[in-house]
């Protein structure tokens, strides 16, 4: 069974109107990215129509963009903002080994079971040099009892969980996890920092974890 199907979800919204909090960078991005040296090469894993890599390429950073939808791809194309970018699925990734300096990947990876999770963060350690650093997020177990009055959900494998909704993408598969769990995942990588915060609903609680690539 494939699980990793929310960017069917996500072509079809990038190919509408796109909300101004799809455009804005994050500031943990903008804060991370302060700590590169000149030049550095970024991957911007599940880039969406492109609010961090085109930031990040401004900054004059080496940016690369990869998502499974292709017009979120389109849409950092026509920016014109000298991104590569490449359509592809985030647990194969088409870059050769220690490419980048640094991946971004924010509000992806759990997007599928944890075959799909482990695979890509797998592909992640492999695609940064060692010392390289990763910021991404995860979904926190914490969020679930605020989710599952919002619509029926069933847990389809371990942590892995869909709701009977057709509001935005929770009808396909999203990994929820503990701090212990988030940790026992990303083998060899050492945790530079890890929070559990609220997003912009109450109760959307997602882990934010700056990671660095053991050698």
């Amino acid at each position: 069974m494939k699980t990793d199907t929310a960017d069917l979800h996500w072509n079809a919204h990038w190919a509408g109107d796109v909300d101004a909090k799809w455009l804005t960078p994050e500031e943990d991005v903008t804060l991370w990215a302060k700590g590169f040296a000149p030049g550095a090469s970024v991957l911007d894993l599940g880039a969406g129509v492109g609010r961090h890599a085109l930031a990040l390429a401004k900054a004059g950073f080496d940016v690369t963009a990869l998502d499974a939808a292709p017009d979120g791809m389109a849409a950092i194309d026509a920016a014109d903002a000298g991104v590569t970018t490449h359509v592809g699925r985030m647990d194969t990734l088409p870059f050769d080994d220690g490419a980048f300096d640094h991946v971004l990947s924010w509000n992806v990876i759990y997007h599928g079971n944890e075959t799909v999770l482990l695979n890509t963060i797998a592909e992640i350690r492999r695609v940064l040099k060692p010392g390289g650093t990763f910021l991404g997020t995860m979904l926190s177990k914490r969020r679930l009892p605020f989710e599952l009055p919002k619509a029926p959900g069933r847990e389809i494998s371990r942590n892995t969980w869909v709701f009977d909704t057709d509001k935005g993408d929770k009808r396909h598969p999203h990994y929820f996890c503990s701090a212990a769990e988030l940790l026992a995942l990303f083998q060899g990588f050492e945790c530079l920092s890890l929070r559990d915060q609220e997003h912009e609903s109450p109760g959307s609680y997602h882990w934010h974890l700056v990671l660095e690539r053991l050698g």
